[in-house]
């Protein structure tokens, strides 16, 4: 067996969301309540499951963040815009329910939603303006946006909720133009 050498697979580069995708997500949301998720996945970097688990009760909307469970049900807390505050705030608004979970189901039964709704609701948005969608596309986008525009790789850590910098370091794609201006920074 020691003989045997590892088969080398191609890395896969994973795409972001541009900023112009991301306002067009925006722009074709059918509700106050899809427009919150996408918000709220783009600015904070939170996975599906974490999103779909928040209460009312778990934001802060003075401080502009909330308490989430992430893998291994560990207790964090998460960021996010003014943008973000202002549609969670628009969205609860229009509620007229009791329940505590934050985002609920829109076909009558007002319970919480689940991933898979958040996904069916993606990929439905994603395929009115042609792009493909899925919520761990945000994370990646926040994580990688964050690093291109200087944030230290071990904050970008802490906001993922990883406990690993070698998982952080996945999320973190490379853009080519960043290489570009520094090489003529530090090298040229």
């Amino acid at each position: 067996m020691k003989r045997i050498h590892k088969v080398r697979v191609g890395k896969v580069v994973k795409t972001t969301f541009t900023d112009e995708i991301l306002e067009k997500l925006r722009d074709n949301c059918c509700s106050k309540r899809d427009l919150a998720i996408i918000d709220l996945l783009a600015s904070s970097g939170i996975r599906v499951g974490e999103l779909v688990h928040i209460n009312r009760d778990d934001i802060d909307f003075e401080r502009r963040e909330c308490i989430v469970f992430g893998k291994g049900n560990k207790e964090r807390k998460v960021y996010f815009d003014a943008r973000t505050k202002i549609h969670l705030e628009k969205y609860l608004e229009s509620r007229n329910d009791e329940n505590p979970a934050l985002f609920l189901t829109q076909n009558g039964t007002k319970r919480r939603l689940e991933i898979s709704g958040v996904e069916i609701m993606l990929r439905h948005l994603g395929k009115r303006i042609g792009v493909k969608v899925h919520p761990h596309k945000f994370r990646r986008t926040l994580a990688t946006m964050a690093i291109s525009k200087g944030m230290a790789i071990e904050q970008v850590q802490h906001l993922l909720g990883h406990r690993s910098l070698d998982t952080t370091m996945q999320y973190a794609m490379v853009n080519e133009d960043n290489v570009k201006i520094s090489h003529q920074k530090f090298i040229s």
